[in-house]
């Protein structure tokens, strides 16, 4: 069996300068056979909105490590579905300042219209939620 590839737009927040995180992730992503679209660091929700409207991505990576994961995905998820998008969205990374997952945040992200919440560095919950997510196919 093989995982469905999946078009992703991978994007840092608009306050995170983190550009590392970005790398390892769609290194991460493209090994799983996925092509990605890296927007870099520091993206406004301007920009990811514009991006995403343009692009039709099968899925929005939002990677956060400064500890403002939470807000900044927050307002991030908020611009993509005031804009009218209804594209995927999963947040992952430092959500938070507290430097452990807030329950109240997530449950939150997810109301907001997030289709996940990942902890910092919980890759095996990615790979296993874009299995869930997207399938799986035969290799004939």
């Amino acid at each position: 069996m093989r995982r469905r590839n999946v078009n992703i737009l991978l994007t840092g927040t608009a306050s995170d300068s983190h550009t590392w995180n970005l790398v390892c992730l769609q290194l991460f992503l493209e090994e799983l056979g996925h092509p990605v679209r890296n927007l870099g660091p520091c993206v406004t929700d301007e920009l990811l909105t514009a991006a995403c409207a343009a692009d039709r991505p099968d899925l929005v990576v939002v990677s956060s490590v400064n500890g403002h994961g939470y807000r900044d995905g927050l307002g991030a998820v908020r611009a993509l579905r005031g804009a009218g998008l209804r594209t995927p969205v999963v947040v992952g990374g430092k959500l938070s300042t507290a430097g452990r997952p807030d329950p109240v945040q997530r449950g939150r992200l997810l109301d907001a219209g997030c289709a996940a919440v990942f902890d910092d560095g919980d890759t095996g919950a990615l790979r296993a939620w874009l299995d869930t997510a997207f399938g799986r196919r035969a290799v004939a």
